[in-house]
């Protein structure tokens, strides 16, 4: 069972831009990706590394392709419950991000639960839901709080829980490099952060 000293996150921010500045141009994100080889000691002009630029620029594409994706739309078809009124539960769902920070990668897995009001949504939704706010430069506190903010909102069920476990790659491969380390965070909202489910859904997240 998720130790009760874990982090619980409820009611952070969602995330909105803040940069008012044009998206630069392809040509320009791949001139960004030569300056920072000749920074790391290169030469972009190297054989192995001549096409790089543009490798990178098209793998950001897929990385952060989340920003592309509106997470209202994802939740958008839905369905009647069929009389079903219990927990509503995906785990183990992939979770890919990139740290804002240092823009190292974070990687783990990220257990949804709702329980249904008047409608539920397909499951492919919920995976569909954490991927779209994982693909974008996060911290894993507000990854959390966003997918479990949006599915409250959109889908309004009687409750929400959401726990991500991920390692960081700006802990495992930087700074104190300590490797084995994983990050948990939570956000319980209605039902779900009182009793009786809440300890009946923890256990089940943790199971």
């Amino acid at each position: 069972m998720l130790d009760s000293h874990l982090q619980s996150i409820v009611s952070l921010p969602l995330q909105e831009p803040v940069d008012d500045d044009p998206r630069p141009s392809r040509e320009q994100a791949e001139a960004a990706v030569k300056t920072l080889i000749r920074w790391a000691g290169d030469s972009p002009a190297r054989e192995g590394l001549r096409d790089t630029p543009a490798r990178v620029v098209r793998a950001y594409e897929e990385w952060f392709s989340g920003y592309a994706r509106d997470p209202a739309r994802i939740l958008g078809r839905r369905f009647e419950r069929a009389g079903y009124d219990d927990i509503v539960l995906l785990r183990d769902i992939p979770v890919r991000s990139v740290c804002e920070h240092h823009m190292a990668a974070i990687e783990g897995v990220a257990h949804v639960a709702y329980l249904p009001g008047d409608r539920v949504v397909g499951i492919s939704k919920l995976a569909r839901l954490v991927d779209a706010y994982a693909r974008r430069l996060q911290i894993q506190e507000r990854l959390t709080a966003e997918i479990a903010t949006t599915l409250q909102r959109e889908l309004q069920p009687r409750g929400v829980a959401v726990v991500i476990r991920a390692s960081h790659g700006c802990m495992t491969t930087r700074g104190v490099s300590i490797h084995g380390t994983t990050m948990v965070t939570r956000s319980l909202l209605g039902e779900c952060a009182v009793e009786p489910y809440r300890q009946e859904i923890l256990a089940a997240l943790s199971a």
